[in-house]
């Protein structure tokens, strides 16, 4: 499949792409991007990056039915294989787990104030140093 007027090659399928992917492909569930070899994250256009994200989400089962939806993409080198669950494991993560309700508007309040006032306490300390 050709997305866009670009060299790179998009392939779509199951998660046995995955052990053959490239460890420079980008990978969502079902879609990878083999880019040429003089293509680097940072240029990727932002097209192609559109198309990817249109044939995700129109091949989702959940996605599909969704507006407003958040397409993450990254190297299959940080894709992890897991080959079985491991109960001990599993069971040793459940033991800590805690349910909670989060309202994550407030934690991003909040963070953006604790973030605003630390750049306002640099900036008074650099117009101090200047007035010093």
């Amino acid at each position: 499949m050709q997305a866009t007027n670009s060299p790179a090659v998009v392939y779509m399928g199951y998660e046995e792409l995955i052990k053959y992917a490239w460890s420079q492909d980008l990978s969502s569930a079902h879609v990878y991007l083999r880019m040429p070899d003089e293509m680097t994250w940072d240029a990727i256009p932002e097209s192609l990056l559109t198309d990817l994200a249109q044939l995700v989400k129109a091949n989702s089962i959940e996605g599909n039915k969704k507006d407003n939806l958040t397409i993450i993409y990254t190297p299959a080198a940080n894709l992890i294989h897991i080959a079985k669950r491991e109960n001990a494991i599993v069971n040793r993560l459940n033991k800590t787990k805690v349910e909670k309700e989060v309202d994550h508007e407030q934690e991003r309040v909040d963070r953006l104030k604790k973030e605003s006032t630390a750049h306002l306490e640099v900036a008074h300390q650099r117009e101090a140093e200047k007035a010093a």
